[in-house]
């Protein structure tokens, strides 16, 4: 059963996937995606890597120190008796692991890849170097809050540093067309800044004004985009009213566009760890999906971040392979 939310929502549907449960039930009929799982040498890696197997989400291929994979998966209860089907692959440190993961994304063998105990840093290198497409690589996290009535998409809190606009047209790219996928036919996207008027000396209203103005003319496509707009006045209808902001965004949006890598990570673990969130992230503009989670993320975040990388490997929801 899909939980309550508390917050009001709006009479028209939030789209299918309002909520990580129904996420989860759509995706459980696709035929499991191959996943290679980068140093997976850690219980919640493990968990998490085990019950999206168990889900029929993704078929885990456990890259790592392979002597301290298996003595984990059986301390934890989770040998191959209890999570069969996997297969282990041993690599001598993360790095190798990496490497290891890429060559079997261009061989064929994976069809999408996950981060386990490994530093970002390391594991994104040799994706950097050789899977990337015509897109902008990017990072996506899509978050579930009591507090809010659906999904909110958060980007990029992960892979660009300090985007120029041209780059920040091309992170919400990925995040309108991944919110299509979750159902939400014309996303409203929020562009985020200190303050909802243009001031030069924040670059960022700027852009924002740029970014929407980009949305009216097309130049984003299938999408709404406002800005620039501060966060309450982006999430709450009421607090956009009581400062005189007409905004089609505000308390019915579906993607926060940040300005720069640091204020998205700490917007995003704020509202894991003072608002109680569950995060799955994902990066988009890769030869295949990449689930990018914290080292310290619960096994839940890594479950739905397994989801959503079968939704963007298979195209759409309930697509057969």
């Amino acid at each position: 059963m899909i939980p309550e939310r508390n917050g009001p929502g709006p009479a028209e549907s939030a789209g299918p996937f309002s909520h990580f449960d129904a996420l989860l039930e759509a995706v459980a009929p696709l035929d499991d995606i191959p996943v290679a799982v980068v140093d997976a040498a850690q219980e919640e890696v493990l968990r998490g890597a085990c019950e999206a197997r168990l889900q029929s989400i993704v078929e885990p291929v456990l890259i790592g120190d392979a002597e301290r994979i298996r003595a984990m998966l059986q301390d934890i209860g989770m040998d191959h008796g209890s999570c069969p089907n996997f297969r282990i692959v041993h690599a001598e440190n993360g790095e190798a692991a990496a490497e290891l993961a890429v060559q079997m994304v261009e061989k064929g063998e994976v069809q999408a890849l996950m981060k386990g105990h490994i530093h970002s840093d390391d594991f994104l290198h040799p994706i950097l170097a050789r899977l990337r497409t015509g897109r902008r690589l990017s990072h996506v996290f899509v978050t579930e809050l009591k507090s809010y009535y659906k999904l909110l998409l958060i980007t990029d809190a992960a892979i660009n540093i300090a985007p120029d606009l041209l780059t920040k047209a091309a992170i919400l790219q990925n995040a309108v067309d991944l919110a299509r996928l979750l159902g939400v036919e014309c996303p409203k996207a929020a562009v985020l800044s200190a303050i909802e008027t243009v001031n030069p000396a924040i670059v960022s209203t700027v852009d924002a004004a740029c970014l929407a103005k980009m949305g009216d003319r097309g130049q984003i496509r299938h999408a709404l985009v406002d800005g620039p707009l501060a966060f309450d006045n982006a999430i709450s209808a009421h607090s956009a009213e009581i400062k005189g902001i007409r905004s089609p965004v505000s308390g019915e949006v579906d993607i926060l566009l940040v300005p720069d890598l640091v204020s998205g990570n700490i917007l995003a673990k704020d509202l894991e760890y003072m608002a109680g969130a569950t995060l799955a992230g994902i990066v988009l503009g890769a030869q295949v999906p990449v689930i990018l989670t914290s080292r310290a993320d619960p096994p839940r975040a890594r479950l739905v971040s397994s989801a959503l990388a079968a939704l963007v490997h298979y195209g759409h929801a309930g697509k057969k392979a």
